[in-house]
């Protein structure tokens, strides 16, 4: 009987894992036309954290002792995972197809291993130094540096630095996990990962006012529509999607997916999202991909998988062995128990 329940609760952790993958996988397909619309990247990645965080404050209520008790966290969730990561993210949509954006941040893990490596100096597995090669090996290939960089060098630049804000939260999150102690030296239980997603779109919406200054928005491009490979849509659908789906279902899967199967296997499976991604963007906004970057692609979430599966543990806490968010793979082990950078 439990091992049947067993099966059944990994069963639906499974499925819940692709609806995350699908989820997030979309949201730069979706956001792309309303920045060709005429929205800044910036005001779209306002609208999404500010739609998502209005929905999630009762969350944000329910788990208000996490600001006494994490206030560190909550800031670099918000700070790199929200504001930066989309910020760079969907900067970067704007000059270079979503496919391979999204597989620039692959390369989060490998830089995650780097920073392991070279600035925490522990010792790397033979294995995550294999995954590294592949990764950046792959890259070479999707953006065809045979052919002096086919893609737009800046586009490329934010993408990167879409990855790296997804490093900087996953080393915060290392830093801030104490060796599940609080500050008294009691042990300490992992803040509940929908409590910090809650807050860290709370948090990022806050930056992101500042940065982006929805004010001077023009709001009337909402009321309007935006052109997906020659069809017109609703752009408040669109923004429906990215906020509801993209967003706010992406997580809340993603996390009960990952208390019941494990970040590792969830972290498998959010590979697709890549994937995902890029054949969204294919079918639906015409983004072709060559056989050279499509076999590249395949070759940078293999590194990532192999990466993040070797990646070791600390002694001191958990090291984000994945890319969320997307930044997107497995999320933070132990500390978060499944968040992950969203795009």
């Amino acid at each position: 009987m439990q091992a049947s329940s067993g099966f059944q609760g990994r069963s639906a952790g499974l499925g819940l894992a692709l609806v995350s993958a699908f989820a997030f996988g979309g949201s730069g397909v979706a956001a792309k036309p309303l920045i060709e619309a005429g929205l800044d990247p910036l005001h779209v990645v306002w609208l999404r954290a500010a739609g998502a965080a209005v929905i999630m404050l009762p969350v944000a209520w329910r788990h208000r002792n996490l600001v006494r008790e994490r206030p560190a966290l909550l800031a670099g969730f918000g700070l790199f995972a929200v504001a930066g990561v989309q910020a760079f993210y969907f900067a970067s949509i704007s000059r270079i197809p979503v496919g391979v954006a999204l597989l620039v941040e692959y390369l989060a893990p490998a830089l995650v291993l780097g920073w392991v490596r070279f600035v925490q100096r522990r010792p790397v597995t033979r294995a995550a130094a294999v995954g590294v090669v592949l990764a950046v090996g792959g890259l070479a290939c999707v953006v065809e540096v045979w052919s002096g960089l086919k893609f737009d060098l800046l586009g490329l630049l934010l993408a990167l630095g879409a990855a790296c804000c997804q490093v900087g939260y996953f080393v915060l999150s290392d830093h801030g996990g104490q060796d599940g102690r609080d500050g008294g030296g009691k042990h300490a239980e992992p803040p509940h990962p929908v409590g910090v997603i809650a807050y860290g779109l709370i948090v990022g919406a806050a930056v992101l006012t500042v940065v982006a200054r929805p004010w001077g928005m023009d709001w009337s491009l909402l009321g309007g529509s935006a052109g997906m490979n020659g069809n017109e849509v609703p752009a408040w659908l669109l923004l429906g999607w990215i906020v509801l789906l993209a967003t706010v279902l992406a997580y809340v899967t993603g996390v009960v997916s990952v208390r019941l199967l494990s970040p590792q296997v969830a972290g498998v499976v959010a590979c697709l999202e890549a994937v995902i991604a890029t054949g969204l963007a294919w079918v639906l906004l015409g983004e072709h991909l060559s056989a050279p970057q499509l076999i590249g692609g395949f070759v940078v979430l293999t590194g990532a998988f192999i990466a993040q599966s070797a990646a070791p543990k600390p002694p001191s806490g958990p090291v984000a062995s994945g890319v969320g968010t997307g930044a997107a793979a497995g999320g933070v082990e132990g500390e978060l128990s499944g968040d992950r950078a969203p795009h």
